[in-house]
């Protein structure tokens, strides 16, 4: 964490100074804004967070309650998920009062007793590595907690409004802010009333029974499984062996329990089994009591019993497959005529079981990939064909996720005798582990993603795919760290040059470098407003092959040592090299001989790998999606 650079820091150093609309943030809801986000979900709440690192930007956060969430229906939180908490600041302390999974258990039908259950098979939880971070079980409630802290902290001093209810919108000809929302008080002495807010962009976070999708008319496209299963989250005592390991239990009995512990060391929550649901139910099988829940769990469970002492929360959900025909309003028919301006996210476009632990690590990854692009189109830095590649990307993921969803439900809800072998739950969960983690994710070359045409120079870091973090020794204090953890989420750019094997002078590094710093045609030169730090925009960033110790500060070109807030001091965080004992080049496929540029978007994905001769192409790049502002150059 960097700070001081404006002046001594007293206080917490991840109070951010405020700045722009945070300067005078009124209290009060106003009636214009440039972002209304409808719901403080894990979608909205990212979005939220992400716009509060653009100060020039006016962004709220509404949400029908009156108060934060106190306990939320999601938990389970993947790897992917804990590196974004590291881009906000927050992975570590999450993971400290989180649940981590290491291990699965899956429990059969025993051959002997087929009334009995017992254990089987027993698989690491990421037995390849697919990630330094953990798989962690946390309340839901606790996440959006800490994206609340990140927004109060950020210079717009963003903060939730609760007590307001979306009822409609509309567009309208304003050129500067074409949708009308009306929203309802629902809380104190103004329940009831009504209060209209017009805003330049809508994003509907509010949840699988959206009200602002259905006012853009979208359409949930998918089937339901007419299946259901009881969830809780109980305190109780128990003799199973297992109780503190996420579990997947089949009974020959009939019917199979999820088992997930929660965060505490005593919480846990089990998915019950209810079964097949007739098509004529009419929602009968959600009036399932709790105790006909806990007796279900007791009977699955023989020879064990579950003695609950204390319910936290309970329900009864059928398993539906669905996901949105668009992302935002424009209809298909109009695609690439106009520019979105109203957006949905999150349970709002795709909703599915809640077994594989994908609803909230999914949303949130949509509202990161909204989130800094509204920054970008609306502090002028990207024209507003931006915002089209939000339902572009987003909307193939969410039908992946179904894809997955459909096979791993019906796994889990198969009865024992149906297997052809007892181990398939179990090598499906380790065989597609990549997914659920949240790895499996590749956006197509698009005006945000290269064509993969120089994939050879670094064939660690796909294009389309997140950065994948590795060891690196920062230069200036010989640090160990992982360079991926350096990437905040402050809405930035992130170019990473890899140095060829040439020494000095001669190097294609050191040419890239004086290109970057001194031409006009350079992208920080043409896309760095006037009068902003260097990197303010794009955050460069070099590894070098040698040891820490052989690399000569001072010899560094200056593009890496940029001079940054009202002092003009020294920036030396940028500079890194190999780490001794696990190569960053060795382990993520860099050409020694050559070296490369690898380009990563402001939401962690990679955008592109380049030579670092071909300036053309990597200013090329930037022009596809970053406007010209006319910046001077670094020298």
């Amino acid at each position: 964490m960097q700070f001081h650079h404006h002046g001594y820091v007293s206080g917490d150093p991840r109070v951010q100074p405020a700045a722009g609309v945070g300067l005078h943030r009124p209290e009060e809801l106003p009636e214009e804004v440039d972002v209304l986000i409808v719901g403080t979900g894990p979608a909205g709440m990212i979005a939220a967070a992400q716009l509060s690192q653009f100060p020039d930007v006016t962004t709220r956060i509404v949400e029908r309650r009156g108060e934060r969430l106190a306990i939320g229906q999601a938990d389970g939180i993947q790897a992917r998920s804990v590196e974004t908490f590291q881009a906000f600041g927050f992975a570590g302390r999450i993971i400290e009062e989180a649940y981590r999974i290491t291990e699965m258990c899956f429990w059969h039908p025993d051959p002997e007793d087929p009334s009995r259950i017992a254990r089987g098979e027993r698989p690491e939880d990421d037995p390849a590595g697919i990630s330094e971070f953990p798989h962690l079980i946390v309340n839901q409630a606790r996440v959006l907690d800490y994206f609340a802290e990140f927004m109060a902290h950020a210079p717009t001093r963003m903060r939730p409004d609760y007590g307001y209810e979306f009822r409609g919108l509309e567009r309208t000809d304003d050129p500067e802010r074409p949708v009308t929302v009306t929203l309802v008080h629902t809380t104190g002495e103004r329940a009831g009333q009504e209060k209209v807010v017009r805003a330049k962009y809508v994003v509907g976070a509010d949840g699988a029974r959206s009200r602002v999708r259905e006012a853009i008319g979208a359409r949930m496209q998918g089937d339901q499984a007419f299946h259901a299963w009881g969830v809780m989250d109980v305190l109780a005592v128990t003799d199973f062996p297992d109780i503190r390991l996420k579990c997947a239990i089949q009974s020959g009995a009939g019917g199979s329990i999820l088992l997930i512990p929660r965060e505490g060391g005593h919480l846990f929550r089990m998915y019950v089994d209810l079964g097949t649901v007739s098509p004529d139910d009419r929602g009968a099988v959600r009036r399932t009591t709790i105790e006909q829940i806990i007796a279900k769990a007791n009977a699955i469970m023989h020879p064990y019993t579950v003695d609950v002492r204390d319910v936290a929360w309970h329900s009864v959900y059928e398993v539906g497959h669905r996901v949105t025909d668009r992302f935002d309003d424009v209809p298909l028919e109009e695609l690439g005529t106009r520019a979105p301006r109203v957006f949905i996210a999150g349970d709002a476009c795709h909703t599915h079981s809640a077994k594989a632990g994908q609803g909230m690590n999914v949303s949130m990854q949509d509202g990161f990939n909204l989130g800094w692009k509204l920054g970008y189109v609306l502090s002028g830095r990207s024209p507003e064909s931006l915002l089209s590649t939000y339902s572009a990307e987003r909307q193939v993921i969410a039908q992946n996720l179904i894809d997955f969803d459909k096979e791993w439900s019906t796994l889990m809800a198969k009865k024992p005798e149906e297997f052809a072998n007892p181990a398939e739950l179990a090598d499906f969960y380790v065989r597609t582990a990549e997914f659920p983690a949240g790895f499996m994710t590749q956006y197509p070359p698009s005006m945000l993603v290269a064509e993969p045409d120089h994939q050879d120079l670094a064939t660690g870091f796909p294009i389309g795919k997140r950065f994948r973090s590795a060891p690196v020794v920062r230069v200036a204090d010989a640090n160990p760290l992982q360079l991926g953890h350096q990437h905040r989420a402050d809405g930035r750019w992130r170019v990473y040059a890899f140095a060829d094997a040439a020494p000095g002078e001669t190097s294609a590094l050191g040419a890239w470098a004086q290109w970057m710093a001194e031409s006009p045609q350079s992208p920080v030169a043409t896309h760095t407003p006037e009068g902003a730090d260097a990197d303010s925009v794009l955050d460069v960033k070099v590894v070098y092959q040698q040891k820490h110790v052989d690399v000569d500060i001072t010899r560094v070109p200056r593009l890496f040592l940029p001079r940054s807030g009202p002092f003009q001091l020294v920036d030396y965080e940028k500079v890194y090299a190999a780490h001794p004992d696990e190569d960053i080049f060795e382990m993520r496929g860099v050409d020694r001989g050559a070296g490369c540029v690898v380009v990563v978007r402001p939401d962690q994905y990679v955008a592109a790998v380049l030579p670092l001769e071909d300036t053309n192409a990597l200013a090329g790049f930037f022009r596809r999606h970053l406007l010209e502002v006319n910046r001077q150059p670094v020298a």
